[in-house]
């Protein structure tokens, strides 16, 4: 029996969004199994706990249908190693903007040199997510603006209420 093709989506997920979630559904597309791989980032101060956002995807992938084709994992260190480790054939990323790809394809090149045997492979969210950031929708609920059409229904909840504690502090 052939091994799965299997593919890990890196990132910091803070929150997940619905573009995360299209470039995901565009994935499964393409390969047998994703792992979802959350990982810390020292340039960024994430505003919910690793735990917090595997629950957030979990429950997100779990209303789409896909768990049984997602994975959802926690790492730290280099995404290429991790990837081997899980048998990997592909890092998958979203491209939302010419200004995302000079950093994608210096990260793209520093992993073949680490992992010449791992692919990068670039997705486009539909254009309604162009513009999406886990930055943005947070900026956005921190003013209580709606988000209810960039993010799943449980991640609008979990703002809600990170931002409710907030304003009572």
């Amino acid at each position: 029996m052939n091994q799965p093709r299997t593919a890990v989506y890196p990132g910091t997920f803070d929150p997940v969004t619905n573009g995360h979630l299209d470039i995901l559904e565009r994935g499964c597309d393409l390969f047998d199994r994703i792992v979802i791989c959350i990982s810390s980032n020292p340039a960024k101060a994430p505003m919910f706990s690793a735990d917090e956002r595997l629950t957030m995807i979990e429950t997100a992938i779990a209303s789409n249908g896909l768990q049984a084709t997602v994975e959802v994992k926690i790492f730290d260190g280099l995404i290429v190693d991790y990837a081997e480790k899980l048998g990997a054939i592909a890092l998958l990323r979203g491209l939302r903007a010419v200004s995302d790809f000079e950093f994608e394809f210096q990260m793209a090149l520093m992993n073949r040199h680490l992992n010449n045997r791992l692919h990068t492979v670039y997705l486009m969210p539909k254009d309604e997510y162009t513009y999406l950031s886990s930055s943005i929708i947070k900026n956005v609920a921190t003013y209580g603006g709606d988000i209810h059409r960039f993010v799943p229904a449980n991640v609008e909840k979990r703002l809600k209420e990170k931002f409710s504690k907030t304003e009572g502090e």
